[in-house]
């Protein structure tokens, strides 16, 4: 069997020079299949290595969360490596995690690669680069926005608004505010007034959104303002003299005289910062904007009926709530008022003040006396509560009385005396003593002695009573008068010396007066060059008024009967037999005939 090679090989050779062919173009092609590929990734290579670049440190970039661990959060952001991120920063308040994967966030790149290999982010500082540029947003647009107070700090205080910001005192309110500690934790809408970025400063001013709400509110209330409408309101602030307020924008002035008609010693006894009330306008000037309110307007002034349900002679009950010189007021409801002036406490007139018998806080019984309703004045007693001493003064007692007191007071012209509690009799200083003669009680009597006197006389009508105290005794002048008669010799002493005569006590208490035309028959200028103070001597007796208790003494006319008196002696003594009477009557005669002829 023969077997054709040339043919076969042929064949064969052809077979194989074609799949020799065509693995040579498969591997030309493959060849240029992998070029191909090569250059596609070093194109996406360079794509994504291009991208990468394309952000810098210190920028807020988005990036995707890949997984969260117990640690840190892995954030994918598009670099050849992952960072990582403390899981902290992903916490809110309560400690729950806020973010899953999946979800994209902004973070900052802090650097490319850390010496681990890893991206180094930050969730806290792109947060914080985002509310800056909000910051500077709302800043150079004017917008509003919203911060809670920390603390108070120099100056005013520290509100956060995502990061730090300060609010200063003069920027916190349209007016003043006294208590900035209360603000603490407290949320306001602000318009920030100044940022720098560089040096984390941002001040901030709520003045001016209230300001501009205000200015609204203000137009609106305008357009409905005036005289006697009511309105609601809220207390803005409060002073010594009254309430500011906010009607809407335009704020009005409640005095603390238009808070009730009863008293009120300050307004913060009835209303406080942030109260609503019900006012009413009581006038209301639209050239300069000002508004008085009114309060106890809104309910019917008590005064209106006042003197039907308090007449004249009414017992009434009341609370004291103040007191003065000269009285108290009584409170007997809210805004009506009644005076017990001092002198209608008590039917004892040595109260000084009215704090002595009162205080303020007392509920008393008084007796309405007089009603003026037009003048808003109630006259009220206290003392007519009581039966009048003076009343029943002349059935106690009569004339001749003699009674026992104290003595209240001393004035130039006598003496008060305590008769009872209410009653005080007078002792005129004529009525002190019979005989010492006073330039003052007070030379006699003493303030708080304790004195018997006589009552005189009663004038209860008027509510006089007179007393004396002299009359206790018998009137030594009477006595004296009725021992003694006209030209008798009476011994005294010289006690004083006036110009005009000497005044010669003849007992105690009875003195005499010998006038200096009776000392001598001669012409005498003084009456010292005849008599001496303390001097003892006789004199005749030449006057007696027991009315008027004048006695006149003279030594004239002593002088002028001395040789009768003496002759009479002589006369005596002869009788008796002690000297020859021939040369006694001879002297006497010579002595007589000598006084004649002088």
């Amino acid at each position: 069997m023969s077997f054709d090679v040339n043919k076969t090989q042929p064949a064969a050779a052809n077979s194989s020079g074609q799949e020799a062919s065509q693995s040579q173009e498969d591997i030309a092609l493959t060849g240029t299949e992998t070029r191909e590929d090569e250059n596609s990734f070093e194109k996406l290579l360079e794509a994504y290595e291009g991208r990468t670049q394309s952000f810098s440190e210190g920028e807020v970039i988005r990036g995707r969360v890949i997984a969260i661990s117990g640690s840190g959060v892995i954030v994918d952001v598009g670099f050849k490596s992952e960072g990582i991120i403390p899981v902290e920063q992903f916490m809110n308040d309560r400690g729950q995690i806020t973010i899953k994967p999946g979800d994209s966030i902004d973070v900052f790149l802090e650097q490319t690669e850390d010496s681990n290999g890893y991206v180094v982010l930050s969730r806290e500082k792109a947060e914080r680069m985002k509310i800056w540029d909000e910051i500077e947003r709302a800043y150079r647009e004017g917008s509003v926005v919203k911060g809670r107070v920390i603390e108070r700090i120099k100056g005013g205080l520290a509100v956060d608004i995502g990061v730090r910001a300060f609010l200063p005192g003069s920027q916190i309110d349209v007016r003043p505010v006294r208590n900035l500690d209360s603000l603490r934790g407290e949320e306001f809408e602000m318009r920030v007034i100044k940022v720098n970025k560089k040096r984390g400063n941002i001040v901030l001013s709520r003045k001016a959104v209230l300001e501009e709400s205000m200015k609204e509110e203000k137009a609106k209330t305008m357009e409905v303002l005036e005289s006697g409408k009511v309105m609601e309101g809220v207390v803005k602030n409060i002073t010594d003299y009254g309430a500011f307020i906010d009607l809407g924008g335009v704020d009005g002035l409640l005095h603390i005289t238009d808070m009730s008609w009863g008293r009120v010693n300050h307004p913060s006894e009835l209303f406080s910062v942030g109260d609503k009330l019900t006012v009413k306008v009581i006038k209301f000037t639209k050239e300069d904007g000002r508004v008085s309110l009114g309060y106890k307007q809104m309910t019917e002034d008590p005064w209106l009926h006042a003197d039907e349900r308090y007449p004249k002679n009414m017992k009434v009950q009341g609370k004291v709530v103040s007191l003065t010189d000269y009285g108290a007021f009584v409170e007997l409801e809210p805004g009506v008022e009644g005076l017990i002036h001092i002198s209608e406490m008590t039917w004892n007139k040595r109260v000084k003040h009215p704090s002595k018998i009162l205080s303020v806080g007392d509920t008393v019984e008084a007796v309405v006396l007089d009603m003026d309703v037009e003048s808003r004045r109630i006259s009220l007693g206290l003392k007519q509560t009581e039966p009048n001493p003076w009343d029943v003064i002349e059935a106690r007692y009569a004339p001749g009385t003699v009674i026992s007191g104290k003595v209240r007071n001393i004035t130039d012209f006598g003496a008060f005396i305590e008769v009872e509690d209410g009653i005080d009799g007078l002792v005129h200083v004529s009525d002190i003593s019979w005989t010492k003669r006073m330039k003052h009680p007070s030379e006699v009597l003493k303030k708080g002695d304790e004195v018997q006197a006589v009552i005189l006389s009663i004038d209860a009508a008027n509510q006089k009573l007179s007393l004396g105290i002299k009359q206790l005794e018998p009137d030594r002048w009477e006595d004296w008068f009725s021992r003694h008669n006209l030209g008798e010799i009476v011994k005294g002493k010289v006690v004083r010396m006036t110009n005009f005569g000497a005044f010669v006590e003849l007992e105690e208490g009875i003195e005499g007066l010998c006038h200096v035309s009776e000392l001598d028959e001669k012409h005498v200028e003084k009456p010292t060059e005849f008599l001496n103070i303390g001097q003892e001597i006789e004199m005749k007796v030449i006057k007696l008024n027991l009315q008027e208790k004048k006695i006149g003494l003279s030594l004239k006319a002593m002088k002028e009967d001395e040789p009768r008196l003496e002759f009479t002696s002589y006369l005596a003594s002869a009788d008796s037999g002690n000297a020859s009477m021939g040369e006694r009557l001879g002297e006497q005669l010579q002595r007589f005939k000598k006084t004649e002829s002088e």
